[in-house]
């Protein structure tokens, strides 16, 4: 399994990272869809610290067939530094995969492009339900330039107002 820790040939993650800012709520703008989300709307990603220096990770998202919230818990550890957006994630006991940021607004961490240990697995995350079409455009363009196949992205619907409560 260290091979599910790897970087994707060609994407290298950031580096300056800093976990402060980064921790928080992320709602998942854009996927290549995988057999975990299949079916999932309203995605979202909390991260908070954990006593062992490691980082909680909540993947939350409802899947309209079965009209109910579904959660995933686990939980990200730094591969190498803590400056560099390269963590390794479990949702499945000792099993870890990569969670590489390749490009992050550090500016004010509003947007992140992550990516999982090959070319499978890409996401775009941001602070808000929306995003400007220039990010979605610079995540297309730039994840393709990377090998990813980008007419496979899906867009994630992300309109709460159906099930504000749902769930909580």
């Amino acid at each position: 399994m260290a091979g599910c820790t790897q970087l994707p040939q060609g994407v290298e993650p950031i580096d300056g990272f800093e976990i402060d800012p980064y921790l928080g709520t992320w709602y998942e703008i854009a996927r290549l869809d995988h057999p975990f989300e299949k079916g999932l709307d309203k995605v979202t990603a909390n991260y908070a610290l954990r006593e062992d220096g490691g980082i909680d990770v909540i993947n939350r998202g409802y899947a309209a067939k079965d009209k109910q919230w579904k959660e995933a818990q686990g939980k990200a550890y730094f591969v190498d530094d803590r400056e560099t957006g390269h963590l390794k994630v479990s949702f499945f006991g000792p099993f870890y995969s990569s969670y590489v940021i390749f490009e992050l607004d550090k500016a004010d961490y509003q947007y992140a492009f992550v990516s999982g240990y090959n070319h499978d697995y890409l996401w775009l995350l941001a602070r808000t339900p929306e995003v400007d079409k220039a990010i979605i455009q610079r995540f297309l363009d730039l994840s393709s330039s990377l090998g990813f196949s980008t007419e496979d992205i899906l867009f994630v619907p992300q309109d709460r107002t159906d099930t504000l409560n749902a769930g909580d």
